[in-house]
């Protein structure tokens, strides 16, 4: 659906828009920022709770499962409130929900509530769906279609950049700060110091608000271009006549992009529980939260090396080499000991950089306007994230490193996409601006 760059940008050498365009891909980039943000304080949140609640695996994934149940429910929504309300006021929506979601973590700390935590979580992830929903179609027709990869997957480095950052904030504010965060793993816990520790996570999320609330208010003092006719839908008559099932690149994208978070969201809220097991890194979680950093890291130098790769190499090429490269340190992580284990474990990050955005773009490729809807069922597809339950089930049975098996089979079907699924077929022209 990507066209021509407005009126009041031009082209620049490398197909990317400038101009006013360029001004709101930099303010876009600190809705992605904030999102990846948000959702790594959760890999620090996560060992938290399972020690306040004193939870199984199982039950400290199955938070996690919570947060992408949102997108399921609030993904398809949001795409009917942009159209209703418009970009720019949906933005302030997302960011505001945010902001009240992060709030509710405050009476959960104070309680404590599982309950109300699980609640506050949803809550902040249903924001995030709204701004997932509007961004990343956004940033691919923003542009000339054939840069559509590269420049969703730059944009996709700030949300890197994010989840860099996010692990030494929660790393620092409540892990550093609480007597479970400081101590080895299966170390016991009292439960008044559980009710101490509870108090933590309020501080951080009281942060969290404050800047949603600021970015909030900068969005609705901002000049957003409209892209006009290049993102409606298609009306009554030629939607008829269309069909998104006629797309492979669709069909076995959303798929992608739902096995691809299972994967990506294992490894990540797994992370500091694994590394912090004796046969592993023998290390407390808040010293594990510094490894963590270098994950999110890789994802982020990973991004930002994909993003020129795309403007030399088909982007299907470069996802293939990624997707190889993730299964082959995988398997090391579910095999070796020690060190190594934890090493293979933090290079995933670096290898599953790029596979969101490239999925996403290869996925919507020749929709022409279709690509609104086909956009919908890709972000509905993070949904896929709620899996990682069944992570958390296998490291209770079968034990905690075996259980990375599951995000082996997933980078599989990835690999196969990029060599074989990602292919489109029934190619529409992109629609242009009036």
């Amino acid at each position: 659906m990507a066209g021509p760059a407005p009126k009041g940008a031009t082209a620049s050498a490398d197909g990317s828009a400038v101009g006013g365009h360029g001004k709101s891909l930099a303010l876009l980039a600190s809705l992605f920022f904030m999102w990846g943000f948000i959702t790594v304080i959760n890999n620090t949140l996560l060992p938290h709770l399972r020690s306040v609640f004193d939870l199984n695996y199982t039950q400290t994934t199955l938070i996690e499962s919570v947060w992408f149940i949102a997108y399921a429910v609030a993904s398809m929504p949001s795409a009917f409130l942009i159209e209703r309300v418009g970009y720019k006021r949906a933005i302030i929506i997302g960011l505001s929900v945010m902001a009240l979601g992060a709030l509710g973590m405050v009476p959960a700390a104070r309680l404590p509530s599982f309950e109300i935590t699980l609640i506050a979580l949803f809550v902040i992830a249903c924001g995030i769906a709204l701004l997932q929903v509007a961004a990343n179609p956004y940033v691919a027709v923003i542009g000339p279609p054939e840069s559509s990869e590269s420049r969703l997957t730059l944009v996709q480095a700030f949300n890197s950049m994010g989840t860099f950052f996010a692990p030494y904030f929660g790393g620092y504010l409540i892990l550093s700060r609480t007597v479970s965060g400081t101590t080895l793993e299966g170390t016991a816990v009292s439960a008044q110091q559980r009710l101490a520790d509870a108090q933590a996570t309020q501080l951080p999320y009281v942060l969290v608000a404050v800047v949603l609330a600021v970015i909030a208010l900068v969005f609705s003092r901002a000049k957003l271009p409209a892209l006009g006719s290049a993102t409606g839908r298609a009306n009554a008559e030629q939607r008829q006549a269309l069909s998104l099932w006629q797309h492979r690149n669709l069909v076995f994208g959303v798929p992608a992009i739902f096995i691809y978070l299972i994967a990506e969201i294992g490894v990540a809220n797994l992370f500091i529980s694994f590394v912090s097991q004796p046969h592993i890194g023998n290390m407390t979680h808040a010293a594990a939260a510094n490894y963590l950093v270098l994950l999110w890291g890789g994802m982020m130098v990973g991004r930002f090396a994909g993003a020129v790769l795309m403007k030399r190499f088909a982007a299907e090429r470069v996802l293939a080499a990624y997707a190889g490269a993730a299964l082959l340190v995988m398997i090391g992580a579910a095999t070796l000991q020690g060190p190594a284990a934890m090493w293979a474990l933090i290079l995933v990050g670096l290898c599953h950089s790029i596979m969101f955005p490239t999925i996403f773009a290869l996925g919507i490729k020749g929709l022409g306007p279709l690509t609104e809807e086909g956009s919908g069922l890709l972000i509905t597809a993070i949904a896929g994230g709620a899996l990682v339950v069944v992570q958390g089930w296998l490291a209770d049975r079968v034990g905690l490193q075996n259980s990375f098996w599951l995000t082996v089979a997933c980078e599989v079907y990835v690999l196969w996409y990029a060599l074989s699924g990602a292919r489109p077929t029934h190619a529409l022209p992109p629609e242009t601006a009036p």
